[in-house]
């Protein structure tokens, strides 16, 4: 079942990004690179659930995914890594975001993700989008792939502690 997430998930939403991220990651990245990340990129991004944009899907009672989409210019990045202020995009103009995706490692490759992103592609066209963007993770990269997103460029973000952080920016037309 998917649904909108809620203030109230944030504990468990918490818990199931740094699973996923500490799991699903160790192929692509450092123990020390995502241990970083955690601490100064990847987290909850409050607007998104204000904004009604982020979706959490649950399997037999528990979040087993979660990911949104985004009108504001933020590309990447929980609260800790994102300005104060978030401006609207341009939907004439602009490509909508796809957010903080997270699928627990135990419910991986069984098309969660998916799900979300359809959700998301549809929200943001009903919006007036007729585009999307993301940052992805090295081991979102496929999937993106996949789902019919393109590379755009790759992004090396300096984390405060000297670590670096590869991602991809990718785009869609939807």
């Amino acid at each position: 079942m998917i649904r909108p997430a809620t203030f109230q998930d944030i504990p468990e939403l918490k818990k199931l990004l740094a699973l996923s991220v500490r799991r699903l990651s160790r192929e692509y990245y450092s123990p020390n690179q995502i241990e970083s990340a955690l601490k100064y990129i990847f987290g909850i991004d409050t607007q998104l659930i204000s904004d009604g944009t982020y979706y959490v899907v649950e399997t037999d009672g528990i979040i087993t995914g979660c990911g949104g989409w985004s009108m504001r210019k933020t590309l990447y990045g929980g609260d800790q890594h994102k300005e104060l202020e978030d401006p609207l995009l341009d939907h004439k103009t602009d490509a909508a975001r796809i957010r903080a995706f997270f699928v627990h490692p135990d419910y991986a490759r069984r098309g969660i993700g998916r799900q979300i992103m359809e959700h998301c592609e549809l929200k943001a066209k009903e919006h007036g989008f007729s585009s999307i963007e993301l940052g992805a993770t090295l081991p979102g990269v496929p999937l993106y792939k996949a789902m019919g997103f393109s590379e755009i460029r790759n992004i090396v973000e300096p984390l405060s502690d000297g670590e670096k952080l590869e991602l991809v920016k990718m785009r869609k037309v939807i």
